[in-house]
């Protein structure tokens, strides 16, 4: 599945990865795809580690998935943060919403 600049990726051990540039350009899109890829079936981690490059709307775009997740009961994970996403959460002070995905 492809969204405007990112590719989602649904592995058998239910991890959906997010691969590509996650940034104010493509995070809308992207949001809207996980949304409803979330929507069909859950998943257990979310998987950034293939996220070449994000700002804050990507940042806002996980956090949204995560919220979304948790409004359909699922727990979702977040494995792979890009270290520059890490770095603009801890500046927000959202790390630990990360964390407790």
């Amino acid at each position: 599945m492809t969204a405007a600049g990112c590719q989602l990726e649904d592995r058998a051990d239910g991890t959906l990865a997010v691969r590509g540039v996650l940034t104010f350009d493509t995070a809308n899109a992207t949001w809207r795809s996980l949304r409803e890829r979330l929507a069909r079936a859950p998943a257990q981690v979310l998987d950034l580690s293939a996220v070449e490059r994000s700002d804050s709307a990507g940042l806002a775009c996980v956090l949204a998935v995560l919220s979304e997740a948790g409004k359909q009961g699922q727990s979702l994970r977040v494995r792979g943060l890009p270290a520059g996403m890490r770095r603009l959460a801890q500046v927000c002070e959202v790390e630990s919403l990360l964390a407790a995905g």
